[in-house]
């Protein structure tokens, strides 16, 4: 008989007992709790390993003070360990409820790769898979256009697949809900562009041009890149987490299986309401840019209000206004399809709606930065 008191103060004790025909009888009392001095697994086998080669362990429990979810860590450890040294183990003699909990742990296998001692993937492995992500990545967003395709396409035969209704609430959050943030932002960007400019133009005498800085700049790249931002800021994240919010309540799903194609009764409205408002937006971004110099002008500056009027009209041409609505409407585009394309890559978790809100955008942001170089550098090339 072996014996030992693992902990004074909060005693876990052992007993080893041999009762012949290779079985040995181990006693446990005490308390085996989480936090006590409990002897591991192995030292447990190794002390009824000196009694022999037993074939048989009887496990008893009768004397137990107390126990927690450490002993049956500790029994499950036990067990395994004696199942690879072809020892059977007898758990009959322990109380009823672990007895209940360790047959439950056992009744479901563990799960294939669910214990990561710590990343073990060689830097090779770890490119390989982003660029494999990559890859499955542009397969989605070619199958997204795909899909959008039929789905302009349907509309164009006179199969619009959305209701009316969806498509008018869809156009007032894009456009007029948009109006004040547009107003403040674009005015704001006006009053700047005046007051730059007028810092140089004070120099020489000129101030009446900045009307035209003002009126060129807004005309052809300001307005529309600041309704593009506000867009991707406001709109393309509300798309992303509107669908992400219907791909993690599995309402999607329940239209597809409803007959409804998701890319036309979903997707299709917000892409249109937001190519037919982005340019109205545009417009309206000039508007309030122009009133933001003019009242740089005006109240900064001491010109007159009808001066600055007529050098505005002077210097703007039509053909600026028409670059930048085109350029407002690329980043429209833009904005509807990567917010729509996040929203229905969504997860099916909260923490995945935030991410795709977030992913949609960053994306919109970069992309608008992108096709604003490449139509600055066409629109060079034309001479615009």
């Amino acid at each position: 008989m072996a014996s030992r008191t693992i902990d004074a103060q909060n005693p876990a004790t052992y007993d080893i007992r041999a009762s012949g025909d290779n079985t040995v009888r181990l006693g446990f009392s005490g308390r085996w709790i989480v936090g006590s001095d409990m002897p591991p697994a192995e030292t447990l086998l190794d002390a009824v390993a000196k009694n022999g080669t037993p074939r048989r362990i009887e496990l008893a429990g009768a004397d137990l003070a107390t126990w927690d979810t450490g002993f049956l860590a500790l029994l499950t450890k036990l067990q395994s360990l004696a199942g690879a040294r072809s020892i059977d183990i007898d758990t009959s003699g322990l109380p009823s409820g672990a007895n209940r909990l360790l047959e439950l742990a056992q009744s479901v296998p563990e799960r294939a790769g669910a214990r990561r001692d710590g990343d073990t993937t060689t830097l090779t492995e770890r490119v390989g898979k982003r660029t494999l992500g990559y890859l499955e990545s542009v397969g989605e967003v070619l199958a997204f256009f795909g899909d959008t395709l039929l789905a302009l396409g349907a509309l164009l035969r006179g199969r619009p697949g959305f209701r009316r209704s969806d498509f008018l609430q869809v156009l007032q959050e894009v456009g007029a809900q948009a109006l004040p943030i547009v107003s403040l932002v674009s005015f704001l960007v006006g009053s700047i562009l005046a007051f730059l400019g007028a810092v140089q133009l004070q120099q020489f005498g000129a101030q009446i041009f900045v009307a035209d800085l003002v009126v060129i700049g807004m005309a052809r790249d300001m307005a529309a890149m600041m309704v593009g931002i506000i867009l991707a800021g406001r709109t393309g994240a509300a798309f992303a987490a509107q669908l992400g919010t219907m791909q993690v309540n599995e309402e999607i799903d329940a239209l597809t299986t409803m007959g409804f194609r998701p890319m036309s009764f979903l997707v299709m409205p917000r892409m249109l309401a937001l190519i037919l408002m982005t340019p109205l937006l545009c417009l309206y971004a000039n508007l309030m840019g122009i009133l933001g110099g003019m009242a740089v002008g005006v109240l900064a500056l001491g010109l007159s209000p009808t001066i600055y009027v007529q050098q505005t009209l002077s210097a703007a041409t039509a053909l600026f206004f028409i670059g930048g609505i085109v350029k407002a409407t690329v980043y429209g585009i833009v904005v509807a399809v990567t917010g729509c394309l996040r929203g229905l890559q969504c997860g099916r978790s909260a923490a995945a709606v935030g991410d795709a809100a977030t992913s949609a955008v960053v994306t919109s942001i970069v992309f608008i930065i992108l096709a604003m170089a490449t139509l600055t550098l066409i629109y060079n090339a034309l001479g615009i």
